[in-house]
């Protein structure tokens, strides 16, 4: 197997779950701190949660895979591999990624509901739009 291969399925996992977290924004009604929500209420902030997790890790593995297939060498630390895909045009800024890397930490350990506003409002206002932008830069360079 060629390389390019494991390129384009990396890519294809990235759009698969991007697929998932897109359609959970799209009908994202907005946290309200306040309400006492039940547990089936709960679900769709639930699941844009966890296709956000999903989405970040499989933007994580698309990038290292890149590296892997097209550049020299692999980045020693985070803000490196950041860089470097800032560089190539995949990010729009290394800070914002790290923005989303602590969102990704802060939802797995989240629960007091003025911070889940904050963070589900991250995920749609921020990381939604972010990697939207990721997957039409990535489809047209493996074109």
């Amino acid at each position: 197997m060629t390389s390019e291969p494991l390129l384009q399925e990396s890519l294809e996992k990235l759009k698969t779950s991007l697929a998932m977290l897109f359609a959970s924004a799209e009908s994202h009604i907005p946290f309200d701190p306040a309400k006492a929500y039940s547990p089936k209420e709960r679900e769709p902030y639930d699941a844009l949660s966890d296709r956000f997790l999903r989405s970040f890790e499989s933007a994580l593995k698309f990038f290292r895979t890149w590296e892997r297939v097209r550049e020299s060498s692999a980045s020693d630390t985070f803000r490196d591999l950041l860089l470097r895909m800032e560089k190539l045009g995949f990010i729009s800024n290394h800070d914002r990624w790290l923005l989303l890397r602590d969102m990704r930490n802060r939802v797995a350990h989240e629960y007091l509901p003025g911070e889940l506003k904050h963070l589900y409002e991250g995920i749609t206002g921020t990381a939604v739009p972010e990697f939207k932008t990721l997957v039409a830069v990535a489809s047209a360079r493996l074109r």
